[in-house]
């Protein structure tokens, strides 16, 4: 088990790519990520402008908001997740949403989103996630059309003091 001090470091030197349409939710993800330690922040407006980031910078962790114009977020795991076509697909990625349905979230399983957080988003979740993603990393299977990590064995719902947290898993 790591130690807060282990945490902390690791937090410092790992480098986050903030893919949003809204400014306003890149700066607020931004304020939130430099909050629990993180100092390398990139940001993308858009998802053709994150899978181009994910290729100059190998950001370490993603998190994409599932609404934007374009090309989505849903289409944007997609991309990432394609080993044939993309050269980071293993890039941990968590999902950013205001819509908490659970088939959204199913969706997102199924696509290979490694978290899944909803907004309006606490520091306290983020880092949840985050220190989920760095410190116990799911290896990443191919299994028919799935690419993407592999599943925890069932859903559950916790309750953070903010708002509901809906963990990713996936049900065999």
């Amino acid at each position: 088990m790591p130690t807060t001090t282990d945490i902390a470091t690791l937090l410092a030197a790992t480098k986050v790519l903030v893919v949003d349409d809204e400014h306003y939710m890149r700066k607020v993800v931004r304020a939130l990520l430099m909050s629990v330690g993180v100092r390398t922040i990139y940001e993308a407006p858009d998802g053709p402008s994150g899978l181009e980031m994910i290729r100059n910078n190998q950001p370490d962790v993603v998190i994409v908001d599932w609404q934007m114009p374009g090309l989505d977020g849903a289409g944007f795991v997609r991309m990432v997740r394609s080993p044939d076509t993309f050269p980071f697909p293993n890039v941990p990625i968590i999902m950013l949403t205001g819509h908490g349905e659970r088939s959204r979230v199913v969706e997102a399983i199924q696509i290979g989103v490694n978290e899944f957080l909803l907004k309006p988003v606490s520091s306290k979740s983020l880092y949840t996630r985050l220190v989920s993603v760095l410190t116990k990393p799911r290896p990443v299977v191919k299994s028919g059309d799935y690419y993407g990590p592999v599943p925890r064995n069932l859903a559950s719902m916790n309750e953070d003091n903010d708002h509901a947290i809906t963990q990713l898993v996936l049900v065999n």
